[in-house]
């Protein structure tokens, strides 16, 4: 019986330089597979290489040899000694394997909980090894319910729900006080590493224009570049604020760039228009007090890392439900693996059956020539009949059984006694 292995690393069990070590460059990914294919006791193949995460999933007859063949290749191909490589690795098999595949697909295995990104990168990762013919029935299947699954697990919890970043915080606060972005004018103050993150967040949640202040006006112009922006003096910092509608400030500025006085007066030239002001420098750029100004909202790091943290809380919540439909969907998938080794034989007497029961018909209607094409098809629908009706009872009986001891008994006495085969085509397969 094929079994499911799974060897890998990812962000919990190696550091970033062993991981980068260990990818597989997206123009080199088709040759790895099919050298991993070529493993003697490998049947079936696929790699999932992401920055987070190595991992290659195979279909093998010999499993303690096509781990060792697993990892030996994986030393060969990176040019990196085995003792190295084993402090990082896990192996998965069985039944593990399948809960494994599962829990990356759902994201409950992922450095931020239910982000959507790795699912894409397993259903890219299994159509290269589709067409590269890597992968085969099993693995087909296994990738299939996989996908099935993380879907169940989307649709039925809340765990991709609410940011969990401090950028991606900001972007969902901003989407709170103005609803669409569409439109609005973001002015970075200062170009921070953490300030430019947030503004690509924002970007992407769909904010058209990008004003860089800087007290290198150098730096403001090369960053405003990036984002195709413009670029403003830093002494303008007043005269931009009159004109945006969200600031992003990170500066290493001793004392507060933007005081509660004047802000009032820029409020009034504003007509009240609401500002979002999002403070990410420490010590902090713009004086707590103005905050309570009406129509301008204020987060700091903290507020921003607190809402991450509740909403990282109310994730992990989620994560618990996703976990009952893992183990809902592995006991379901291992069901069905157990039972292909029950298949060749259901199918096999099935065949035999069937060619015994065209063969005595043949020969009762050569004895009547003079029946009807009616009368014909009438002791073909009767004998197809009885033969299932026959085999029903004990097919039924076979797929129902958990204990594996009575259904190997059960598989045995069948082929013994019928003289079946134990292997079918992968057609055949299939189809039953």
């Amino acid at each position: 019986m094929l079994d499911l292995v799974i060897i890998g690393l990812n962000h919990k069990t190696a550091p970033i330089d062993i991981r980068e070590k260990l990818a597989f460059p997206e123009k080199e990914i088709e040759k790895a597979l099919t050298e991993a294919h070529s493993l003697p006791s490998v049947k079936e193949t696929m790699i999932l290489s992401t920055c987070n995460r190595v991992e290659i999933y195979a279909i093998s007859q010999e499993v303690e040899t096509s781990i060792q063949q697993l990892k030996d290749f994986l030393s060969r191909y990176h040019h990196l000694t085995l003792n190295l490589l084993e402090k990082y690795l896990y192996v998965y098999t069985g039944e593990q394997a399948v809960k494994h595949i599962f829990r990356v697909a759902s994201s409950l295995d992922s450095m931020v909980l239910g982000e959507p990104q790795i699912l894409g990168q397993i259903k890219a990762a299994y159509t290269l090894s589709a067409e590269t013919k890597t992968s085969g029935f099993i693995l087909h299947r296994l990738l299939h319910r996989a996908f099935s699954v993380a879907k169940r697990v989307r649709t039925e919890t809340q765990i991709g729900d609410n940011a969990v970043s401090v950028s991606s915080v900001a972007v969902e606060l901003a989407e709170k006080i103005f609803g669409n972005l569409d439109q609005r004018t973001v002015l970075l103050i200062g170009a921070g590493e953490m300030s430019e993150l947030a503004a690509r967040h924002l970007l992407s949640a769909g904010v058209q224009k990008i004003w860089v202040t800087n007290r290198s006006f150098d730096r403001a112009l090369s960053l405003a570049s990036e984002f195709h922006g413009e670029a403003i003096p830093f002494e303008d910092l007043y005269r931009g604020l009159k004109k945006v509608d969200i600031v992003i400030s990170a500066t290493d500025s001793p004392h507060y760039l933007i005081e509660k006085e004047r802000m009032v007066k820029v409020m009034k030239e504003r007509k009240q228009k609401p500002l979002f002001f999002i403070d990410i420098a420490d010590p902090r750029d713009i004086a707590p007090e103005v905050g309570d100004l009406e129509n301008i909202y204020l987060y700091n790091l903290d507020d921003l890392q607190k809402v991450a943290n509740e909403n990282r809380k109310g994730r992990e919540q989620e994560a618990q439900k996703a976990e009952v439909i893992v183990e809902e969907e592995v006991a379901k998938f291992v069901r069905w693996y157990k039972s292909l080794e029950i298949t060749p034989t259901i199918i096999a007497l099935k065949k035999k059956c069937e060619e015994i029961r065209k063969k005595e018909l043949e020969k009762l209607l050569s004895l009547y020539p003079h029946l009807s094409e009616k009368e014909r098809r009438s002791l073909e629908a009767m004998t197809s009949a009885i033969v299932n009706k026959i085999l029903h009872d004990p097919f039924v009986r076979l797929k129902q059984k958990d204990e594996e001891a009575l259904s190997d008994i059960y598989v045995d006495a069948l082929r013994t006694l019928f003289q079946l085969p134990e292997t079918v085509s992968t057609e055949e397969q299939e189809e039953g």
